[in-house]
């Protein structure tokens, strides 16, 4: 779509989507009623909530996806590439429509309702070769994908997910992939699947013999960790914060903790920041346009000031 301006800092390849939200349901529709929302919202999903999260940490990003040639996608194309995401690696598909998802938000969760056709074309399709990122975004599928062996062999570290379908009907497929990579996201409902567990620190334990860091995401519980080439395991809580819409928090944690590992930070600061960042974006509508910026963490920081969180003093963004 364009020339690249400069080798990225995370390069990222998965299912792009454009999201529009409800939220402040007082219930799930019912059949034959209407339920007025308190408040709506528009934005990139998918994919884009860790392109975008990435990009308002301050890292350099570039997306590797299909896009729809139609009012979505022209929407989605413009909204990433305000963003800062480097686009030169996607396409616009002729005659294709750009996956659509409907999220409604009540009672603490959402539900979702998505229409879309699979892209006609592949993720090695579009990325080839992968740039020299210093880390890698990617969404597994059950087919294996060339290009992250690829960014293995350029010492990339590649952060993967699936999702729940992948858990429910491709366990082994995709487990068959996580060898090479350096870490593993799902949340524990996921990763029990995967693993035939029946709690989170079961899965997390059986995930740690197959990558270096494997990460198991609670929701508002919080999450644990083993990281495997450091020798570390964390367990910390969630950040407590009023939900609006938890659309792509998990995203927005997996783009924080890239960000963290980057950073160098210890394993259980890692997982705190992480934690943070998807806590602050669960107060607004949407995925990637609720991913925070640096002020609303120095916002946050100003009004709470727990002593395991002065890391965030030390990082740069915090200044800017």
């Amino acid at each position: 779509m364009a020339t690249p301006a400069a080798v990225p800092d995370v390069f990222l390849s998965g299912l792009l989507f454009y999201d529009i939200g409800f939220a402040g349901l007082p219930a799930a529709p019912a059949a034959g009623t209407e339920v007025w929302a308190g408040s709506r919202g528009t934005s990139p999903g998918g994919i884009a909530n860790f392109a975008v999260a990435l990009s308002r940490l301050g890292l350099r990003t570039s997306l590797a996806a299909a896009i729809g040639s139609d009012v979505m996608g022209d929407m989605c194309q413009r909204e990433l590439l305000a963003e800062g995401v480097d686009l030169s690696l996607s396409r616009v598909i002729p005659d294709w429509l750009m996956p659509l998802t409907v999220a409604m938000a009540y009672d603490g969760d959402r539900a979702l309702v998505t229409h879309g056709t699979a892209a006609p074309v592949t993720a090695d399709d579009l990325v080839g070769t992968p740039p020299p990122a210093r880390a890698a975004v990617a969404h597994l599928c059950p087919e294996p994908q060339t290009w992250i062996g690829k960014a293995v062999a350029q010492d990339t570290l590649v952060f993967a997910d699936a999702g729940w379908e992948e858990a429910s009907h491709h366990a082994e497929a995709i487990l068959a992939q996580l060898p090479g990579c350096h870490a593993f996201l799902p949340n524990d409902r996921e990763a029990m699947a995967y693993t035939g567990t029946d709690s989170a620190e079961a899965a997390v334990a059986k995930l740690a013999e197959l990558v270096p860091l494997a990460v198991v995401t609670c929701a508002a519980d919080g999450v644990l960790a083993i990281d495997g080439s450091t020798g570390e395991n964390a367990s910390i809580p969630g950040v407590a914060v009023d939900a609006v819409d938890t659309t792509g928090a998990g995203d927005v944690f997996g783009a924080a903790l890239v960000f963290a590992t980057l950073a160098g930070l210890p394993l259980a600061d890692r997982l705190r920041f992480a934690a943070l960042v998807a806590a602050l974006s669960v107060r607004r509508i949407g995925g990637a346009a609720s991913a925070p910026l640096w002020t609303d963490l120095a916002r946050w920081r100003a009004t709470d000031h727990r002593p395991e969180y002065a890391f965030l003093d030390r990082l740069p963004g915090m200044h800017d």
